[in-house]
């Protein structure tokens, strides 16, 4: 789906009862998240460990900001609670329908763009292997 306006509608739609669409709730990036993404050292030099590396169509508004390929719905949104800024991240399957995989936020000291980047990367290539493992297992059985 690449229709601006549907999008919209679809994050509004998720958004607005964001709780029956991820019944696991929000993931909160924090250290326990980082150790298991292996990002805990992600300023060492040596790391072979890639930057964002999927090509996005960005759509920015005041409200998020969108990024749109033939796999992915990615929005960022910014907010503020209590004077303190958060960032969330709503992730949908790119189908005729997108569907709504997971929300993570990011606040306090997490709350970078560099870290918001490779926390959403990280989260991309687990929900990639998933579906890849899926298509598998539904070709071996259908």
């Amino acid at each position: 789906m690449d229709d601006i306006s549907q999008l919209d509608e679809c994050y509004r739609r998720y958004i607005k009862n964001i709780g029956s669409w991820i019944p696991e709730g929000i993931i909160n990036i924090d250290l326990k998240l980082l150790s298991r993404f292996d990002l805990l050292n992600y300023h060492r030099k040596d790391s072979k460990d890639p930057a964002l590396t999927r090509y996005f169509h960005v759509v920015e508004t005041n409200e998020k900001i969108t990024l749109v390929n033939d796999q992915f719905i990615v929005w960022i949104v910014p907010e503020k609670i209590d004077n303190l800024p958060i960032t969330y991240a709503l992730i949908a399957l790119n189908k005729e329908e997108p569907h709504l995989e997971l929300a993570f936020a990011a606040a306090g000291i997490y709350n970078s763009s560099r870290l918001v980047l490779r926390v959403l990367e990280k989260f991309l290539q687990e929900i990639q292997e998933t579906e890849d493992l899926l298509g598998k297992y539904q070709k071996k059985v259908g």
